[in-house]
């Protein structure tokens, strides 16, 4: 009897991210006996933050998101999925991911990973809350300051999470973040998204600043002092009947005012890649390709608490009626985020730009010398590498 092959994974660890890929593994391993696959998980931050190179030789699989894309193929530590995917295999990826998940693993004419989750800031509530308080859940920047002020709304504004925000600011006043290498907007539009942030984030408490988006929804469902958040990235297993003891509505993201367009949402979600040291190539992209395939993705993978890429899912009434009504509810905001930037510095400057933002808006640094400093940390993170790699 010959051994079976062995694949090992990395995830992130929450209900949206490991239980899915352990049932699909199950469902694998029931359909090729021959197959054994093992899936660990680490934190949001260790996922998000954790130089992939030291995952890389470790386990066949990897969960990841987009922004690695330059620093792991720099470094050799996927393999380029674009010439090993059958044809067919990426244009249906390409054709039924939402938005732009697809296009954020494609980078310098090659393939990160195969996307298998969506995400994007977005608001979430408690309807019960607002009722109690005559409120309904604010469409407009002002309403926003207001329920802010009112101290019934929150952000995730760990260093990571605020930088995005920051990023999405600057989108609203006509800026193409970290498009110039030498700044990350001009001047004059960087103050003004600094601006904007620290309106909405002034009156909440400081707590905030060391929250991600798990513990805002941890806390919404389990308490009962904030009825609101303006922009977290989704989890729709708190949309789920029983799943937490308070459920949380979810909706498409607010505009600066009654006859503006809304904001954009900086892309989230995951993709599956191969490490380039993987000796199974041919049976993880099978596996790799079966999750991301449409029946697993509106079938086990959203069964077992995933949130799909696969625009099936999110145009499956079914899956919308499990989810609260999550999918429809976000899904403009979901279709219309932007790609982060992919360079290979890139992925340190969320961590120490937010810390930056986070001495200015919590701290009370001056203002002018912070923004000083993220430019400077993002000059850094802009040098060395190849040029090929460079790119956003």
């Amino acid at each position: 009897m010959s051994h079976p092959i062995l694949l090992s994974g990395i995830a992130w660890n929450h209900s949206r991210a490991f239980p899915p890929l352990v049932a699909t593994a199950q469902r694998y391993q029931e359909m090729h006996p021959g197959v054994r696959i093992q899936w660990k998980k680490r934190s949001l931050d260790e996922f998000g933050h954790t130089p992939i190179d030291q995952l890389a030789s470790r386990f066949d699989l990897i969960v990841i998101d987009h922004p690695w894309a330059g620093f792991a193929f720099e470094k050799n530590l996927v393999h380029d999925l674009k010439p090993l995917l059958a044809p067919a295999v990426l244009r249906d990826c390409a054709t039924n991911s939402v938005g732009a998940t697809f296009e954020s693993y494609c980078y310098a004419g090659r393939l990160l990973a195969l996307p298998i989750d969506a995400a994007a800031p977005a608001p979430c509530w408690r309807s019960d809350l607002l009722e109690r308080a005559g409120l309904a859940p604010p469409t407009t920047w002002r309403e926003a300051t207001t329920l802010a002020r009112r101290k019934l709304a929150v952000i995730p504004a760990f260093n990571a999470d605020l930088f995005l925000h920051f990023l999405m600011a600057l989108k609203v006043f006509g800026a193409d973040p970290c498009a110039d290498p030498e700044q990350i907007a001009p001047r004059h539009l960087m103050r003004l998204g600094l601006e904007l942030l620290s309106e909405l984030i002034e009156p909440m408490p400081p707590e905030i600043f060391g929250w991600n988006p798990i513990q805002v929804a941890e806390h919404m469902s389990t308490h009962n002092d904030f009825a609101w958040t303006a922009f977290a990235y989704t989890y729709n297993n708190y949309a789920r009947a029983g799943f937490a003891a308070h459920r949380l509505c979810f909706g498409n993201l607010l505009s600066l005012g009654s006859k503006t367009p809304r904001l954009r949402s900086v892309l989230g979600g995951t993709g599956i890649a191969i490490s380039s040291h993987c000796m199974h190539v041919e049976t993880a992209l099978a596996y790799a390709s079966f999750v991301a395939d449409e029946t697993t993705q509106k079938g086990i993978y959203l069964h077992a608490g995933g949130q799909p890429s696969n625009r099936a899912a999110w145009d499956d009434p079914g899956a919308d009626q499990l989810c609260g009504g999550f999918f429809s509810a976000t899904r403009a905001t979901q279709e219309e985020a932007f790609v982060r930037p992919r360079y290979s510095g890139y992925v340190q400057l969320q961590t120490s730009g937010g810390k930056a933002l986070q001495e200015i808006l919590c701290d009370g640094h001056d203002a002018e010398a912070g923004l000083e400093k993220l430019d400077g940390l993002y000059r850094d993170s802009r040098r060395g590498g190849s040029p090929e790699f460079q790119i956003n």
